[in-house]
């Protein structure tokens, strides 16, 4: 599947459970949404859920995998003429924390659903989340490779660490509904991270 192929031609009612289950996953827990509930709430009988999704949980990967698209697409967007590692991730950093912000259905899927499922790990949503991740890696590595990053710390931890930091530093404000500042909550992650990670010259 390409990431970047956005479908335009989705069955109306395939959209309208999909924005059901989005509604109904800012008032209450994934495993405390019935069938029932997504069909009030869509307007489309059980069969259809069924049909398009095959259970509630293949509704959930339907879900998060048009915002991890979504995601993907922003960021590489937003990274278009960026200059240097350290600027590519500061911009990273705070496109990922704005997309947070901005889809909280998204947000509260990824960080407080999935993840408490095994087969999460084995899906192609999964799969599409490691595009992300994989951008991120490489542009450590360029700021390794071009000595703006110190060489003497795996890139991979590295990745780790910001991933890491971005994820809890949005879930107070996911949790508790709180508000998300990616302004601030950027430049603060940067300054403790990029006092650790930058080159120093003897």
């Amino acid at each position: 599947m390409n990431i970047e192929k956005v479908n335009s031609k989705i069955p109306l009612g395939k959209q309208k459970i999909a924005d059901a289950l989005r509604t109904l996953i800012m008032k209450k827990d994934f495993n405390l949404i019935s069938i029932k509930d997504l069909t009030l709430e869509s307007g489309y009988n059980e069969t259809l859920v069924y049909r398009y999704f095959g259970n509630k949980r293949g509704l959930l990967h339907y879900v998060l995998e048009e915002d991890v698209q979504k995601l993907f697409n922003q960021i590489k967007f937003d990274l278009k003429g960026i200059k240097g590692a350290l600027n590519k991730i500061r911009k990273l950093v705070w496109s990922t924390i704005n997309f947070y912000a901005q889809n909280r259905v998204f947000a509260r899927i990824i960080l407080l659903e999935v993840r408490n499922y095994e087969g999460y790990f084995d899906s192609h949503t999964y799969e599409l989340s490691r595009h992300y991740s994989q951008l991120l890696l490489r542009i450590i590595e360029e700021g390794v490779e071009n000595g703006e990053i110190r060489s003497n710390l795996p890139a991979s931890t590295i990745r780790r660490v910001i991933l890491g930091s971005i994820e809890h530093l949005c879930l107070p404000g996911i949790l508790f509904k709180l508000e998300i500042l990616p302004d601030e909550m950027t430049e603060n992650l940067c300054d403790i991270l990029f006092g650790g990670i930058i080159y120093k010259k003897e």
